[in-house]
């Protein structure tokens, strides 16, 4: 059989409880006794944003013989992982949440992670996602079976089957941590900004900051006054522009909580204010020009000190890597305590950090604001597709999907914030709502014609990334001058969508058939492919 129709009970909350179909082709180690393997129509690997989004508009569309695969003990996604001093989300509150689930409660213009991590757990709660989450469930490998036309998940807690595979585990997932001679050594504390260790006191201690991102701009004016000393490596600076952040009042949450009306102008306008703002980031790169004077102008009130403003003052154009906001960072890296290393860290002997222009320096502890495998997801090294091979062969090149939902070869996976559908300049719980809306309506179309699984045609994956990477040549990701995270190894920019928010869901409102072929079920346990006619 290639699916099954059985259902699991409302409510069941363990995988051997949830009255699934099972999967006994597998036989237990003893040979003696038959695996009882459950089945369910749908698993979804995390549960943040969009895991959480997937699991409640899958309920919505009236699936739900689904489960949600969570490695940790609670969801939340990076929200829960990030919880570095001073973590926070750059893009306002009234637009960083979901559409059918609007906070009016939220307490500040741009909300802090306890914050942002309690909505979310607000949000499993409301919708009734809490029987389907799997915590401590770590998805160690997912294989494509051709003979039954399903998916074979293999996780820490056990093992299930789905007719289809959503990978939520997201960009910002899997620290990344530099391979320096001598780190293994190092006698003192070191820990990454995503895996903070809150029960080490940084109080008079020397501690180093490595890198001068989005994460470390939050944890630099955090730590700087307790520190005894602040290095900060810095290999490339960033444009900083000021964080118009305030208190929500009481008479606002009241209006948006009593006339959601209000809530729903504000996140409009909101809305709004970030598409006008596309144009110069993806066609007019020269219209930023002006943005740019803004943070110049910024630099010069919080950098007294003309060598220190200059080593801070980036030789890019503003928005080539991602625009920091922050009204405390400038004047964190001008204080007396403070010592910023315009090189990156080469190698480490003993407690002496040696910079790369061979400066040294006496750290006690090393906190990594390094980034994440974001161009190489080590979720693709445990997805195999139909041939067998993993995704991350099949991106050995490069990532790319079709309009970054799925990928040929790899039937029945649909990814939420899949290759090229990052933003530069907005939030992306409307990229995630966007592609929800593909998911359920390829899951839905698939039910309704009777076909097991779809996967993208060669050609139709092929020329959407063509066109896309056409689109990126004139933005100022690849015409700004930078070497930005956004840049597999060879230069391609497989994050960033080169558009609109609306545009993007445009492109992902419907399932053209068109763009797939069709795995049709087939008696008794076999599967056929079938190829769409294309264009």
């Amino acid at each position: 059989m290639a699916s099954s129709s059985k259902r699991p009970r409302s409510g069941a909350s363990a995988a051997t409880d949830t009255g699934a179909a099972t999967d006994t082709g597998a036989a237990a180690d003893t040979g003696a006794v038959t695996e009882v393997v459950p089945h369910v129509r749908v698993a979804v690997i995390g549960s943040g944003f969009g895991g959480l989004g997937a699991a409640v508009r899958l309920r919505r569309a009236g699936i739900t013989d689904f489960v949600v695969l969570e490695r940790a003990d609670s969801v939340g996604g990076t929200w829960r992982d990030n919880s570095y001093p001073g973590c926070a989300c750059d893009v306002p509150s009234h637009l960083y949440s979901f559409s059918f689930a609007p906070n009016p409660d939220w307490p500040r213009s741009f909300s802090g992670q306890p914050d942002i991590r309690a909505y979310l757990e607000k949000v499993a709660t409301v919708f009734g996602l809490r029987p389907h989450l799997h915590f401590n469930t770590e998805v160690l490998e997912a294989r494509w079976d051709n003979e039954r036309a399903h998916w074979r998940i293999t996780t820490s807690a056990g093992r299930w089957t789905a007719d289809a595979l959503v990978s939520a585990a997201g960009p910002l997932a899997d620290p990344q941590i530099p391979d320096l001679p001598g780190l293994s050594t190092f006698p003192g504390k070191v820990f990454h900004s995503s895996r903070w260790d809150h029960d080490y006191d940084l109080t008079g201690k020397r501690v180093a900051m490595v890198g001068t991102g989005a994460s470390a701009a939050q944890i630099i004016p955090s730590i700087q006054p307790k520190a005894g000393k602040l290095t900060v490596f810095q290999r490339t600076p960033a444009w900083v522009l000021p964080r118009r952040d305030r208190e929500i009042t009481q008479l606002e949450k009241w209006l948006h909580g009593r006339l959601p009306v209000t809530a729903k102008i504000r996140r409009g306008t909101l809305f709004a204010l970030r598409e006008l703002q596309v144009d110069a980031f993806v066609r007019r790169p020269g219209l930023l020009r002006l943005v740019q004077q803004l943070a110049e102008r910024h630099i010069a009130q919080g950098v007294p000190d003309p060598e220190l403003r200059a080593r801070l003052t980036p030789d890019y154009r503003i928005g080539c890597k991602r625009i920091l906001l922050s009204n405390t960072y400038y004047p964190a890296l001008a204080a007396a305590n403070t010592e910023v290393v315009s090189a990156g860290l080469r190698e480490l002997r003993g407690s002496t950090l040696v910079a790369a222009d061979g400066s040294e320096h006496e750290v006690d502890a090393i906190v990594f604001g390094t980034g994440f495998h974001v161009t190489d997801m080590p979720i693709g090294a445990r997805v195999f597709g139909a041939n067998g091979t993993s995704l991350a062969e099949e991106w050995k090149d490069g990532m790319e999907a079709l309009r970054g939902s799925t990928v040929h070869g790899f039937p029945n996976l649909f990814f939420v914030i899949g290759p090229n559908t990052g933003l530069g300049n907005s939030s992306m719980i409307l990229m995630i709502e966007s592609q929800l809306n593909y998911m359920v309506d390829a899951l839905t179309t698939l039910h309704s014609i009777g076909a097991a699984a779809m996967q993208p045609t060669v050609r139709a994956q092929r020329q959407w990334n063509l066109e896309l990477q056409h689109r990126m040549d004139r933005t100022v990701w690849t015409t700004g001058g930078c070497r930005s995270w956004y840049l597999d190894p060879s230069g391609k920019n497989t994050v960033l969508w080169p558009g609109s928010t609306t545009s993007f869901r445009r492109a992902t409102r419907k399932v053209d058939l068109g763009e797939y072929e069709l795995i049709m079920r087939a008696a008794p346990t076999t599967a056929r492919t079938v190829q769409e006619a294309t264009a």
